[in-house]
């Protein structure tokens, strides 16, 4: 149901159930999260690709199949573990890429949501659709969309159940990029390997001084920003980076 692939210091993630639209069963959140593990643990990882089995959908959110046979202490139960499952995917340390290969609805927005960076191909739909099931967002769409887009559009979305177009969804801000469906992969991978390419220590702290430093006022933000960049200063990271510019090269970095 995971598929990981790891190349150029780059973790590929696939959700893999194409016939049930890679929805978010309760199994594929349990190997989603074990692989969530082993790519922390990777040192060697410095950059995720988040992406669906074909090209039929990203993932369509909940197994609503499997919600059928379960009560209500159950589906809440179900809800909770979805969102601790994509605050996993918000916390990992590394920076995070959606590519969306597919439909994103409900828990399949939200999941792209809590990456750092969103590429879709061009026929892809997306939505918070939970109100027309008579239920809301409960992993995290109604504090993330606000957040990316404004109030007023996120509500508009969320209330509607509306259904948009990738290249609408580009003019909101909710995808940084819109490709045609053969050159989306190439495009995620293009851009992680330049992510890697730069110092990976950095890049956490750069994700933790953001996402940090945007939930306070400015001069706590300023504050954090400021004791993420000491992280960097001890490490062998940033002598090799004032070697390799010295030395007119390509700087290694190792994670240390």
């Amino acid at each position: 149901m995971i598929d990981l692939h790891v190349e150029n210091n780059v973790s590929i993630v696939t959700l893999n159930r194409p016939n049930a639209s890679n929805a978010l069963s309760i199994e594929l959140l349990e190997q989603l999260n074990q692989t969530l593990d082993l790519i922390d643990e990777n040192r060697d990882s410095f950059c995720t690709i988040i992406t669906g089995k074909g090209e039929k959908a990203f993932c369509a959110g909940a197994d609503l199949k499997e919600r059928i046979g379960m009560n209500d202490r159950q589906v809440v139960n179900t809800v909770r573990y979805i969102g601790h499952t994509i605050n996993r995917v918000e916390a990992m340390r590394m920076p995070v890429i959606a590519a969306i290969n597919g439909v994103a609805f409900g828990g399949g927005l939200e999941l792209a949501l809590a990456c750092d960076v969103r590429i879709a191909a061009e026929h892809v739909k997306l939505g918070l659709t939970e109100t027309s099931l008579a239920i809301i967002p409960g992993a995290g769409g109604t504090q993330r969309l606000p957040r990316l887009i404004g109030i007023g559009k996120a509500k508009q979305l969320i209330y509607s159940a509306q259904r948009i177009t990738a290249e609408k969804a580009g003019k909101l801000g909710i995808l940084e990029s819109v490709v045609p469906s053969d050159r989306l992969m190439d495009e995620a991978m293009g851009l992680a390997e330049k992510i890697s390419a730069n110092g990976p220590i950095a890049l956490e702290q750069a994700k933790l001084a953001i996402n940090r430093g945007l939930e306070t006022d400015l001069d706590t933000g300023l504050a954090i920003e400021h004791l993420a960049y000491q992280q960097t200063i001890p490490t062998e990271d940033r002598k090799e980076g004032l070697r390799a510019f010295n030395e007119k090269r390509k700087p290694i970095y190792k994670g240390e």
